[in-house]
């Protein structure tokens, strides 16, 4: 794992600034570092040595007629390597990705099976060629400014560089999206002259002009039939699983397991346990408060699978204690609080290894949430028909009931982005634009029709939804800015490409049976570990919130929703902020992702505009 940086057509930018940017990515690769310049064009690494530990692995790595730079890990690189007789002096997959490319093309990206980012140059034309790996796993920002053109794998290092920094505008279609979905989604940034590079994509830029190719894609990957043949699917589940998992234990330095005690990470750990021929190091993160400590369960399966596990608690003043930093790791307003438990145990991890097994993704397969329950339900001919004359009713009732009210009141064009919102604790259109100074509607791509060969239910367009935006923009940003910034490199095998297309066109009875979510997934998990063990209720992996916004994050609370701050900012409606803050401290407690969602863009904005 490592970071990138570069640019082309770029006459007002030198080594000093490539200097910059890399030092804003350190942590991403500390390592190694290199650089390569050619003219007005410029490729910049930092290293994280995984593969082939040796100097000659390092980037720019220097082919035939090409040079790469490249973060992340292409697990079938030997299976490559072999097939099209590539003759490498290293053992690294950089080499194999480098070699690979130059015989075969651009074609050699489909046949990539790993989590990557990277930029090709061509050293006689000053061609460049960007590719992102199918799913987003790895992050790349590219900016563009007339025919000049940065990328990197974080927004820090392009804003490190003053001359590109002096160029940023804050986009408001981005800032109404953040207060509807608590992040900003692909391909939008917070600034407008920065693009998230689309996932599955590569782009060829050259003479100041961008093509874009698609190469993968959730859609072309529905098929017209689906596999419902529950016999047919744990068979082809578990063997997927396990080679995905042999794939991502190809290492050079000692890994481990995020162990949070759940279906996902838990069947990870199993499988990964049971391919080691020593116990596994697993980590885990607990709180006192019970109502969202897991740590407990966690142990008793580290112990039933023999692993060497590792907790740690998180007191309320550790947790104060990174909060003044989230907003520079993260770059642009992203509202999730689990990043900090994430941060936490990602911190404890590093200190005993250098890569992590973990089990994103499991939920967005296999219909793990409570987001599909209610794509189903409001999808009903008789509550779609009443369901203005349902949310009057309930908005009269208790708590619960009030915040049940906003889910029947979804905008007919806003479906999947509106049962995300509310079942997150964020804000309809309607609060949005009751809350922004210049509000605009949320973007009507996050809910356009998914093109398919077949007919997809509500619950399967809410999962592609999920797949194709929360999955890539938030849950796995989160992971790659928390395990990074201690130089941890984790590896998601539940999101070999392989098992994202085995569920995508896995018959919804197998993934919900008899109310049961995830039930192939668990099926397979219960060859390895009792069913018993996680006869529970599910719980995220978050903070005790709402409670540390009452008790030592009050006054933080106060300071960044005071009409002064509001005001200094200037996005927001004062009074309507001071409206949301007395709602969660008289008694809604469940406005505490909306208090969240405010602190966290003022405090991005005034550490960003100082």
């Amino acid at each position: 794992m490592c970071g990138i940086v570069g640019w082309i057509n770029a006459p007002e930018l030198n080594q000093d600034n490539m200097n910059e940017a890399l030092q804003a990515i350190r942590h991403r690769g500390p390592d190694a570092s290199g650089t390569f310049f050619n003219g007005n064009d410029a490729l910049g690494h930092v290293r994280l040595s995984i593969q082939d530990l040796s100097d000659a692995s390092n980037q720019p790595m220097e082919g035939k007629d090409w040079i790469l730079v490249f973060n992340g890990e292409v697990y079938n690189f030997p299976e490559l390597k072999s097939k099209y007789n590539l003759n490498c002096s290293t053992s690294s997959d950089t080499e194999v990705v480098l070699k690979g490319f130059e015989q075969q093309g651009t074609s050699f990206f489909s046949e990539m099976n790993g989590m990557f980012s990277l930029a090709l140059y061509h050293k006689t034309n000053g061609k460049l060629i960007l590719c992102r790996d199918r799913i987003g796993i790895k992050p790349l920002y590219l900016f563009q400014s007339g025919s000049t053109f940065a990328f990197a794998s974080e927004l820090k290092a392009i804003k490190s560089i003053q001359k590109l920094r002096d160029e940023l505008n804050i986009s408001r279609q981005a800032v109404t999206n953040y207060f509807h979905l608590g992040y900003i989604p692909s391909p939008q940034t917070i600034y407008e002259e920065v693009i998230k590079f689309p996932s599955g994509h590569y782009a060829e830029i050259e003479e100041g002009k961008l093509k874009v190719t698609e190469y993968w894609s959730v859609e072309q990957n529905i098929k017209r039939e689906k596999l419902s043949d529950e016999n047919e699917a744990k068979t082809s589940l578990k063997e997927l699983l396990k080679d995905s998992i042999k794939y991502r234990l190809r290492s050079d330095v000692p890994f481990g397991t995020f162990l949070s005690g759940g279906i996902d990470s838990s069947l990870v750990t199993s499988v990964a346990q049971e391919q080691s021929s020593q116990p596994l190091k697993t980590f885990s993160i607990g709180f006192q408060e019970s109502s969202h400590n897991e740590a407990i369960h966690a142990k008793e399966i580290a112990k039933a699978l023999g692993t060497n596990h590792n907790e740690f608690y998180v007191s309320e003043r550790e947790a104060e204690a990174l909060i003044p930093n989230l907003v520079h790791d993260y770059d642009e307003p992203y509202a999730d609080s689990s990043a900090i438990p994430t941060m936490l145990v990602s911190k404890m991890a590093r200190q005993h290894v250098k890569m992590t097994l973990s089990g994103d993704g499991g939920d967005e397969l296999f219909m793990g949430y409570g987001f599909y329950n209610w794509a189903r339900r409001l999808s009903n001919p008789v509550i779609s028909l009443f369901s203005p004359l349902f949310g009057g009713v309930l908005k009269k009732g208790d708590l619960r009931m009030q915040r049940a009210a906003e889910m029947f009141l979804a905008p007919k064009d806003q479906r999947q982005s509106h049962i995300f919102s509310i079942e997150q604790y964020y804000n309809a259109q309607k609060e949005v634009d009751e809350l922004l100074v210049q509000p605009k509607p949320v973007s009507s791509f996050l809910n356009a029709p998914v093109k398919s060969t077949r007919k997809l239910s509500p619950s399967e367009k809410q999962s592609f939804f999920d797949m194709k935006y929360y999955l890539k923009d938030e849950l796995l940003t989160k992971v790659d800015i928390a395990s990074m910034k201690f130089s941890l490199e984790d590896r998601v095998p539940l999101l070999d490409h392989r098992i994202v297309e085995f569920a995508l066109n896995l018959d919804e009875s197998l993934k919900v049976k008899n109310g049961e979510q995830k039930y192939i997934l668990k099926q397979v998990l219960f060859d390895y570990l009792d069913a018993d063990l996680f006869n529970r209720p599910k719980r995220g992996f978050s903070i005790p919130l709402g409670v540390w916004l009452k008790g030592v994050l009050k006054p933080f609370m106060e300071e960044m929703l005071s009409v002064e701050v509001t005001q200094k900012v200037g996005f927001l409606q004062p009074d309507k902020v001071q409206e949301v803050k007395k709602a969660f401290l008289n008694g809604k407690d469940y406005y505490f992702n909306r208090v969240w969602l405010i602190m966290t863009f003022h405090h991005w904005f005034l550490e960003n505009h100082k």
